[in-house]
């Protein structure tokens, strides 16, 4: 079994219904496995062979999904870069795959302009303009029947990617199978005909959404760029059943005052992850959208899914958890533990690292067995995040291990004071993180973005945080500004950005009294 063959399958039952959406496009699922397979003879003539590495720089858009496709049909392996970072990300990518080939959108071309030159196995660039689809329909649209093993290298994504070095890692056939499975577990059915919205990039979470959707016979709409009324049009026009949101996307949605009023009863699973979501957007997103489409979920592209609930569980009241500061149920088909600093498993109830092991998760980084001996330990994946499992199931994420603020031998999870500050009705966005501090080693920073017309003061938002956990966690600096918080390509704050000004010139981003 592959993802190909399945795909090819579906293809054929719903030959005839719209698979893609993408503006004025709307192409069936006949039309759009013919573009795979023109896709897949064009990688062929151009000389890759079953197991090259193919890379594509490019946003959400019918000729992403033909590189999607097209990839899977010749069996190469898709490397999604991503539109934000550097091009000296792009490059160190490039050549950590060996790539032999690298399809970019035309917005993109300044950005890929002569890599040939840097990237010894790079042999072909093509830009994505005016003549691509004379291109794609010069090529044979026979289905080439490419071999494919289910161990088969599928894709390589990176992790990391705008900061510090980016690994990768790779998914087979089968273990890209097996996450598409269990992530849907939870989930109502997709059945033929249903929308999956896909409003972040397919190179990154929502990617996950294409093949479940493509399987079940349902319509996968393509943003290219997102803007929250324009997204909020597309949702309702489109009858949307499903959509993979960050929180930062979610909560620009909701705040829009388009976002009011909208018939939104074909919404099966609005599932949101890839960040941590504020208590006050949950909530408000409960209110905008109604509460039977609500999932919350938690994974890294290491291992995936580790945690999910839909709205009973997410919204309900249970004796002995919170589940409204959860990141969901322990999966079924997850095995999750919390480890201490020993790699010793916790009771429920203890705080330490969070650690896992599910069917479709990764082997190891790719060419790095350094960094795969330090991140799978006895065949489970250490995340790196600080988390708690009651005795109800919930996981709950405290925070990355490399995020916690030491202030005066006191642990701080920057996650705790965000929940309370955000829950204030005038703040849109916020972020902590630990700066040098004098007396303490380290003291949280608050960076505070309110709402437009709203206004807020640095003590307003320090008696938040002393009333809801205490004066010792308060912050030692509040920063209010209009400018939106630094994202990365997914949406995710990156409070990293925020933080680095504040440690120039110090040999160590954690502080010491």
């Amino acid at each position: 079994m592959n993802v190909t063959s399945l795909m090819r399958r579906a293809a054929q039952v719903h030959a005839k219904r719209v698979a893609i959406v993408h503006g004025d496009d709307r192409i069936t699922f006949a039309e759009a496995w013919e573009r795979g397979c023109r896709f897949a003879n064009g990688l062929i003539s151009m000389g890759m062979r079953p197991g090259d590495c193919v890379a594509a720089l490019e946003e959400n858009s019918t000729q992403a999904a033909d590189f999607f496709l097209g990839c899977a049909i010749a069996n190469v392996v898709r490397v999604p870069l991503y539109p934000r970072n550097s091009r000296e990300s792009h490059i160190e990518m490039l050549r950590n795959m060996d790539c032999r080939a690298l399809f970019a959108s035309a917005d993109h071309a300044a950005d890929v302009a002569g890599l040939e030159g840097e990237v010894p196995t790079l042999k072909h660039v093509v830009i994505r303009e005016d003549g691509y689809e004379d291109w794609l329909a010069r090529q044979s649209a026979t289905d080439p029947l490419v071999p494919i093993k289910s161990d088969d290298l599928y894709i390589i994504r990176h992790t990391g990617g705008t900061t510090g070095r980016s690994r990768g890692v790779a998914s087979t056939h089968r273990q890209w199978i097996d996450t598409g499975r269990d992530w849907f577990y939870p989930f109502p059915p997709v059945e033929p005909g249903d929308a999956c919205l896909h409003v972040g990039p397919i190179s990154h979470g929502s990617g996950y959404f294409f093949m479940p959707t493509w399987l079940g016979g349902g319509i996968n709409v393509m943003v290219s760029k997102f803007e929250p009324k324009e997204t909020l049009e597309i949702m309702e026009r489109e009858r949307v059943g499903y959509s993979f949101v960050v929180p930062p996307i979610l909560n620009a949605m909701c705040q829009h005052p388009a976002a009011v009023g909208r018939d939104w009863s074909a919404l099966k699973c609005l599932f949101i992850a890839g960040a941590p979501i504020s208590d006050a957007t949950a909530l408000k997103a409960r209110e905008v959208f109604g509460e039977k489409g609500m999932y919350q979920g938690y994974g890294l592209s290491e291992v995936l899914l580790v945690s999910c609930m839909g709205p009973r569980q997410w919204f309900g009241n249970v004796e002995g958890s919170n589940p409204l500061r959860s990141c969901g149920l322990v999966m079924p088909y997850a095995y999750v533990e919390i480890w201490d600093d020993d790699n010793k498993p916790l009771p429920f109830g203890e705080v330490g690292q969070i650690v896992a092991r599910t069917d479709g998760q990764m082997t190891g980084y790719w060419r790095d067995p350094e960094g795969t001996r330090e991140r799978i330990v006895q065949g489970r994946v250490l995340t790196g995040d600080v988390g708690m499992i009651d005795r109800n199931g919930y996981l709950y994420l405290l925070d990355r291990a490399d995020d916690m603020i030491i202030s005066g031998g006191y642990n701080i999870w920057p996650m705790e004071l965000e929940n309370a500050i955000a829950d204030h009705p005038a703040v849109l966005e916020v972020a902590v993180f630990g700066i040098p501090d004098q007396r303490w080693g380290e003291t949280p920073c608050a960076v505070v973005v309110p709402k437009a017309d709203e206004t807020i003061s640095e003590q307003e938002i320090i008696q938040i945080c002393i009333d809801q956990l205490g004066s010792y966690k308060k912050p030692g600096k509040v920063v209010v500004r209009r400018e939106p918080l630094p994202k990365s390509p997914v949406g995710k704050i990156r409070r990293k950005d925020l933080r680095e000004p504040y440690w120039a010139g110090h040999q160590r981003r954690i502080g010491g009294t």
